[in-house]
């Protein structure tokens, strides 16, 4: 009976260091990359878009100009 239960616990996640290490390595890995495509994507369709033609009226100017 003991040596059935020892044989289910090598198989298991947590049992071994070695699988487990590895496995959390590589989930690394991935999430490091969603990451940075993700953040990439959002910068990127967030980005500026260049100099908006705004109307400022004359009498907020640094030299405002008075009628």
């Amino acid at each position: 009976m003991e040596q059935e239960i020892t044989m289910e616990n090598k198989q298991d996640f947590a049992w071994s260091w070695v699988k487990s290490s590895r496995f959390l390595f590589y989930m690394l890995i991935v999430a490091t990359v969603a990451m940075t495509i993700g953040g990439s994507y959002a910068l990127y369709k967030h980005s500026y878009k260049g100099k908006p033609n705004v109307v400022v009226p004359e009498n907020t100017l640094y030299t405002p100009k008075y009628k």
